[in-house]
């Protein structure tokens, strides 16, 4: 389905900018401005600045006199009111409604259909009698005592949930998946840390209990990456370095303590 984000009379060249943003990152780019405030709004530089590399989408924005213009080949258009109104289409979260509209697209042609956002300035929001031109009046959950948002803000959140119900971008993991450690590399390292542990006195070879094959378990759960066995190899290394120092200055100490013993006191 085509979609198209149109702002009625905007005020703030900002927000022209930060709507140009908010649909690029969803993967939109038909926006309508109907009678903004400033005629050369698109290149102002407030705008340019908040549209922060969202340029493509506000040289093909397009500027019209009166809404119906705007809605040239839309089919199903959404409103976005917050305030109660007595009479006009029903009032829906976003959420469910978008899920619906997708559910029709694929169980119908959806070529020729299209589905237009209509967003308010930001002094008065939207005319009653734009409102009731529209199949739904989106309100988006928020705070029962605080329900301000921004239209920036307002237009990301619909984009973001349109794109949700329309099939979502993949996540682009920021690092590359670890090199898992194989069994030979881990069993190795196991027999490195044992060692290591007898060297320290942590482990009695003569009764060694179930230590060993619990720290196979626990390593095993946390499926290791290879520079992870490096890491625990140079730790029991560390260990039995540490062990083998702490002996030695050991059997230093006691061989000077006998030497000092076995030298007879001086005469008096």
């Amino acid at each position: 389905m085509q979609t198209r984000f149109i702002l009625i009379n905007t005020s703030h060249a900002g927000n022209v900018g930060a709507a140009a943003r908010a649909m690029k990152v969803m993967g939109f780019d038909d926006l309508v401005l109907v009678a903004p405030r400033w005629a050369n709004v698109l290149r102002r530089e407030e705008t340019i600045q908040r549209a922060s590399g969202a340029i493509d989408v506000l040289d093909k924005a397009r500027i019209v006199a009166t809404l119906d213009e705007a809605l040239d080949g839309m089919t199903h258009l959404c409103a976005t009111a917050m305030t109660p109104r007595d009479f006009g289409p029903p009032t829906v979260a976003p959420r469910p409604h978008f899920e619906m509209l997708a559910a029709q697209a694929q169980t119908q042609a959806a070529s020729g259909q299209g589905v237009a956002f209509l967003f308010g300035s930001e002094r008065f929001g939207m005319q009653n009698d734009d409102v009731y031109r529209c199949h739904a009046a989106l309100s988006i959950p928020t705070n029962p005592s605080f329900g301000s948002l921004n239209l920036g803000a307002a237009i990301q959140v619909i984009a973001y949930e349109w794109r949700m119900a329309l099939g979502s971008y993949p996540v682009q993991a920021a690092t590359t998946a670890p090199r898992l450690a194989d069994a030979r590399q881990v069993s190795g390292m196991l027999a490195h840390w044992e060692q290591s542990l007898v060297d320290i006195d942590f482990l009695d070879p003569a009764a060694p209990k179930k230590l060993m094959p619990r720290l196979n378990q626990l390593f095993n759960r946390a499926q290791l990456a290879e520079e992870e066995v490096h890491i625990l190899r140079g730790i029991a290394k560390a260990m039995s370095l540490a062990a083998s120092r702490a002996s030695t200055a050991s059997g230093l100490t006691a061989q000077g303590k006998a030497m000092t013993e076995a030298v007879p006191d001086a005469p008096r």
